[in-house]
């Protein structure tokens, strides 16, 4: 499961997001999809339910989606935005 770093700020607006890392001084500006999937690792939802429910909402194959998410978190951990890893258990 991914969890927001500590020191990591969001607020989420029509536009999309934006992301400020206090520790690096660094801000981040997400579009819609970006900022709902932040928004869902805000919430705890594991890899999995984020990928679900964007599938749902915008009716679009979970595999489609799938590809898209895991390169969108493994972009916020290499930025230091989240930690966490790749692999959920069933």
């Amino acid at each position: 499961m991914y969890a927001v770093s500590a020191g990591v700020r969001s607020t989420r607006n029509e536009d999309g997001g934006i992301v400020l890392d206090i520790n690096q001084g660094k801000i981040f500006r997400l579009n819609g999809i970006g900022a709902l999937i932040f928004e869902q690792l805000r919430r705890r939802q594991t890899r999995t339910q984020i990928i679900n429910e964007i599938s749902r909402q915008f009716e679009i194959s979970a595999e489609v989606v799938e590809t898209d998410v895991m390169e969108f978190l493994e972009s916020l951990q290499r930025q230091g935005l989240v930690q966490g890893c790749a692999e959920e258990s069933p």
